[in-house]
C-alpha cells in the first residue's frame, strides 16, 4: 500500500523478526539508493497475529487482495501489480517464494482458480471489515478452541516477559502487591528487605502487565529508573547462582497464583 504493506506468512521456525529485519531493511537500502534519500523508511515494530490457517487463511487472502480496492488505487484487484493476487490467478509468473496451494486447496475441484477469483469479487463493497478485526487481544486470530490451545500453551510454558508483548497479553497479569507478597514468601527473611524490594520491582517489570509509571510510583523511583533496576537484576541473576536460584524459585511460586 502506500504507506505500509501486509503478508500473510507460514515459517516452520519461530524467525518472523528476523525475516521482516532482513525485509525491511533490504528494501530500505534499495528504496535510499534509488531515491538517493537516507535513514529510516519504516517506523515502529510491526504487528503480527498468530492465524489458525484452517478457519481465516482465505478471509484474509481476500481482505489483502482487494486492499487497492479500499484505497481506490484501481477498480478490480487484478489490476494492482504490487500485490500477488495476478499470480494467483495466473496472470503473472508465481515467485518461488509464494505458495498459492493453502488458499486455493479449499476451492474444489483441485484448487479451481475462477472459483477463487469469483470469492473474492463476491463482496465487491470496498468497506469490508478486516478479519483481523477478530483478533484475541490482536495476537490471535481462530475458533475458540484454537484459541483456548494457544493461550494456555504461553502462559503454561512461557514467561509473560515484557520484551514479548503477545506473551504478555495473553499471561495473565498479577497486580504489585500479588508480586510482593509472593516475593515475601520465598524469601522470608526482613533482613533481605532490600533485596525483596529489588526482586519485586524485577518482577513487576519484566513480568508484570502495569505501565512503568505505575511500578515506579509504587517504589519510589522514576519511570526510567524501573529498566535500568530490572536490567541490573537481570545480569546479577545471570552470574550470581543463589540469585538465580531465588528467582527461578519466585518465577514458580507465581505461575501457581
Amino acid at each position: 500500500m502506500s504507506n505500509h504493506y501486509h503478508l500473510l506468512l507460514e515459517t516452520p521456525r519461530g524467525n518472523l523478526s528476523h525475516i521482516l529485519q532482513y525485509l525491511n531493511g533490504s528494501y530500505t537500502t534499495y528504496f535510499n539508493v534509488k531515491r538517493k534519500r537516507s535513514g529510516h523508511l519504516f517506523h515502529g515494530r510491526f504487528t503480527s497475529i498468530l492465524v489458525e490457517a484452517e478457519a481465516y487463511a482465505i478471509e484474509l487472502s481476500r481482505y489483502i487482495h482487494r486492499n487497492p480496492v479500499r484505497a481506490g488505487l484501481v477498480e478490480r484487484p487484478e489490476e494492482y501489480e504490487w500485490s500477488s493476487y495476478r499470480s494467483y490467478l495466473g496472470l503473472a509468473e508465481t515467485p518461488r517464494w509464494l505458495y498459492t496451494d493453502l488458499v486455493l486447496s479449499s476451492f474444489e475441484p483441485d484448487g479451481d482458480v475462477a472459483r477463487y477469483r469469483n470469492f473474492v469479487d463476491a463482496k465487491g463493497d470496498d468497506d469490508l471489515c478486516s478479519p483481523l478485526e477478530k483478533a484475541i487481544a490482536e495476537t490471535l486470530l481462530g475458533t475458540e478452541p484454537f484459541t483456548a490451545e494457544i493461550s494456555e500453551t504461553v502462559t503454561r510454558t512461557l514467561k509473560p516477559d515484557r520484551s514479548v508483548p503477545a506473551v504478555r497479553s495473553l499471561a495473565p497479569h498479577l497486580t504489585i502487591d500479588e508480586i510482593v507478597e509472593t516475593v515475601e514468601r520465598v524469601i522470608p527473611s526482613p533482613s533481605a528487605d532490600r533485596l525483596r524490594r529489588r526482586i519485586s520491582l524485577y518482577f513487576c517489570h519484566r513480568y508484570g502487565g502495569m505501565s512503568l509509571k505505575a511500578i515506579g510510583g509504587r517504589f519510589g523511583i522514576g519511570d526510567s529508573a524501573v529498566s535500568l533496576a530490572s536490567k541490573r537484576m537481570h545480569e546479577e541473576a545471570e552470574t550470581d547462582k543463589v540469585l538465580g536460584e531465588t528467582i527461578a524459585a519466585i518465577t514458580q511460586a507465581l505461575r501457581k497464583e
